[in-house]
């Protein structure tokens, strides 16, 4: 049985509520922390989300607040739920709040588009003195957040940790499994964005099932590859936060890297469509997978495309006519 812990969640958007209220389920206090105070309003006095789930009623204890120092007070873990990109800014603000110790889990996807850092280690670089997991897996907000079942996987180098938070984060519809291997988790979290916007855009242009099958089973080969290349285990490449995960959001416009890729399929204006946390991250896995001397050439296909450099159908063709050579 879990003891009751006070759990701040940073970030008030569709993933950071639904975490937030499910934490609820399982007994614990919540807080969330948002920026926008009519946003916070709208938790506090309306008990709905409707700029990030619409439709969906929350948790009349869901309390929301935009003071960080507040939304940090006594707490025992922080859920970290900002978008990859902006994790240093708000993990800046974090140190002064947050007693040493206490654990950061991330739950946002990605790798750090001007560094190249994964998610751990700029948290490790903002708060040392604070242990490090990441939350991650097959997961659309709306379903959590609508009660339906959700397993995902919390990692962290200590494995102790990682089974301590395992059990203190589950809850009647969030099954948490645990594991020490941090680096593959975060890989495949980061990479499968990147492998969803060329999912989408494969469906957008209408290439096809088979298309975008074949599509799937060689991006996960890339990802399996560069994961390997960094220590990752192919058990976890092969879990829930990585195959899992891959298959989730390659296969729905639910998906906001999914959507973004099947606007650039159809060949629609993005200009004002929600940018992809992928679309941050391609550049950066290029660069890396070029600066280790693997292949993966999807990925660098997606990079082209959305520098405007080559179209789905240029891409797919590219991809076809490479030389044969054996699957394994």
């Amino acid at each position: 049985m879990s003891e009751t812990w006070t759990i701040a969640v940073l970030g008030a958007g569709a993933w950071g509520t639904a975490l937030g209220a499910t934490m609820l389920t399982s007994g614990h206090r919540a807080r969330l922390w948002a920026r926008d105070e009519a946003l916070t309003r709208a938790i506090n006095d309306e008990h709905v989300n409707s700029r990030y789930l619409p439709g969906i009623a929350l948790d009349r204890r869901l309390a929301a607040t935009s003071d960080m120092t507040c939304a940090l007070e006594g707490a025992d873990c922080v859920l970290a739920v900002t978008p990859a990109q902006s994790l240093r800014t708000v993990l800046a603000g974090v140190g002064p709040h947050v007693p040493k110790g206490v654990p950061i889990v991330l739950c946002a996807k990605g790798i750090e588009r001007e560094t190249g850092r994964f998610m751990s280690e700029i948290a490790a670089e903002a708060l040392p003195e604070n242990p490090v997991a990441a939350l991650s897996g097959p997961s659309f907000a709306s379903d959590l957040a609508g009660n339906l079942p959700t397993a995902v996987t919390v990692a962290a180098k200590d494995i102790g940790l990682a089974s301590t938070l395992a059990e203190q984060l589950s809850a009647p519809r969030l099954r948490c499994y645990s594991t020490d291997d941090l680096t593959g988790v975060e890989i495949g979290g980061a990479l499968k964005n990147v492998l969803a916007i060329a999912a989408g855009a494969t469906h957008g242009a209408g290439l096809g099932a088979s298309a975008s099958a074949a599509l799937i089973t060689r991006g996960f080969v890339e990802l399996r590859r560069i994961g390997e290349a960094f220590g990752a285990r192919p058990d976890t490449l092969m879990g829930l936060s990585g195959l899992g995960d891959l298959i989730l959001t390659c296969g729905s416009e639910q998906s906001r890297n999914f959507a973004y890729g099947a606007a650039l399929g159809r060949g629609e204006s993005l200009e004002g469509h929600p940018l992809a946390e992928g679309a941050h991250t391609a550049g950066i896995a290029a660069r890396i997978v070029r600066e280790r001397g693997l292949e993966a050439p999807i990925i660098e296909s997606v990079t082209e495309l959305l520098k405007g450099r080559l179209t789905v159908q240029a891409a797919m063709e590219a991809l076809l006519s490479r030389p044969l050579k054996s699957e394994t």
